[in-house]
């Protein structure tokens, strides 16, 4: 069979293009379809090797830095793609790229990262975060994510199976789109790390600094705590976080991932205070060894046991994580590495690319049968999903 991934954009190698590689090992022979492609992100990986076919938003002004901006023609831009030479589309979708246009030939599996936040769970908090409540420019946002939400809801009917990368996930799917998802959790590299180095006395986080990641939140806390904490990351928020930083706080900006892995190693816990549809770094700070102070909501719940990996706490406010923080070193004895890093090894690379290969075969099989894809991909794990 001959196949395409498409992918939302290639202008920064985070979590999502983690799964897309995870998906050309699986699949090498695939060409990628994006919208913009910044090649020399990619110089010398994986992505960077295949065969990448860009949309006209790549050769508009300002594509590849400012390409949020042409979200109202994203729609019609996905479905210029023409794929009719292809037997089976893998989408790898958080915002648009699930609706191709695909004909009755063909298979599409779309691995949902998430339906679009911030058009359907996010809509308030979006409106509210960018100063769009009220107004004439507000009024052309809600109006345009108005579009996208019948849009998208049209889009979904493109999709042959659903695959979410979270229980959580997969119910949101359910609810926005009334269709069950098969759960395939993301790969994680979880050989980076080494749970064997002793730990030391500071805390640690990372991530990209964006309002939703919460880490103006981490760091008031430890500073008002007075404890230390290593912050590593950069983003649109860096100096909106640095100047809430107290002298406990010590903040190091974007570092390689040696440099990463070393504080994941060998830090006292590793906190996370987002709501995420899943959370590769909290996995990747267990595959370390580590324990995790994580809020208790979305993938978080899936992939930290209270007790044995680490604490959730309930709120995003000071006040509940403080009290996890303070939770947590009264446990700190009882949390065993190797426990905590067989717990990440459930969300190993071979794991994900063995389970991925075999819904897609399962489904090419089915349409080839002309049986239903989803109805066999649902029956070759049953009960794997909570939205059925």
């Amino acid at each position: 069979m001959k196949l395409t991934i498409v992918h939302e954009w290639l202008v920064t190698s985070a979590g999502a293009e983690t799964v897309l590689e995870g998906m050309l090992r699986v699949f090498p022979d695939a060409d990628i379809h994006t919208l913009v492609y910044a090649p020399e992100v990619f110089k010398g990986t994986l992505i960077g090797s295949k065969r990448v076919i860009p949309s006209l938003i790549d050769s508009l002004p300002r594509g590849r830095t400012n390409y949020r901006s042409y979200l109202p023609i994203m729609p019609y831009t996905i479905e210029q793609f023409d794929l009719t030479d292809y037997d089976v589309i893998l989408s790898s979708s958080y915002a648009v790229s699930k609706g191709v246009l695909v004909n009755a030939e063909q298979l599409h599996v779309s691995y949902v990262h998430s339906p679009i936040r911030y058009a359907w769970d996010l809509y308030q908090q979006y409106l509210r975060e960018a100063n769009l409540t009220k107004g004439v420019k507000a009024t052309l946002a809600k109006i345009v994510l108005h579009y996208i939400r019948l849009w998208d809801a049209v889009a979904a009917n493109r999709v042959d199976v659903f695959v979410a990368n979270s229980e959580y996930v997969a119910r949101r799917i359910w609810r926005t789109y009334r269709r069950p998802a098969r759960v395939l959790y993301p790969p994680v590299a979880i050989n980076r790390f080494d749970p064997t180095q002793p730990r030391e006395e500071f805390y640690f986080t990372m991530s990209r600094f964006v309002p939703y990641k919460k880490l103006d939140l981490i760091v008031k806390t430890f500073r008002r705590l007075g404890k230390p904490l290593v912050v590593i990351g950069d983003g649109p928020d860096f100096a909106k976080v640095k100047a809430l930083a107290g002298p406990s706080v010590q903040l190091l900006g974007r570092q390689p991932d040696e440099v990463v892995a070393e504080y994941m190693n060998r830090c006292k816990a590793f906190v996370f205070a987002a709501d995420e549809d899943f959370g590769i770094v909290p996995v990747e700070a267990q595959a370390a060894g580590a324990p995790v102070i994580a809020y208790g909501k979305g993938g978080s719940l899936e992939t930290v046991i209270p007790g044995k990996t680490g604490v959730l706490f309930g709120q995003q406010n000071v006040e509940s994580l403080s009290r996890a923080v303070e939770l947590f070193e009264s446990q700190a004895h009882a949390f065993d590495p190797q426990v905590i890093r067989a717990n990440a090894e459930r969300f190993s690379p071979e794991r994900f690319e063995r389970e991925l290969r075999e819904i897609v075969q399962v489904a090419y099989a089915a349409r080839l049968q002309g049986e239903d894809p989803e109805q066999a991909v649902m029956r070759l794990v049953p009960g794997e999903s909570l939205a059925t």
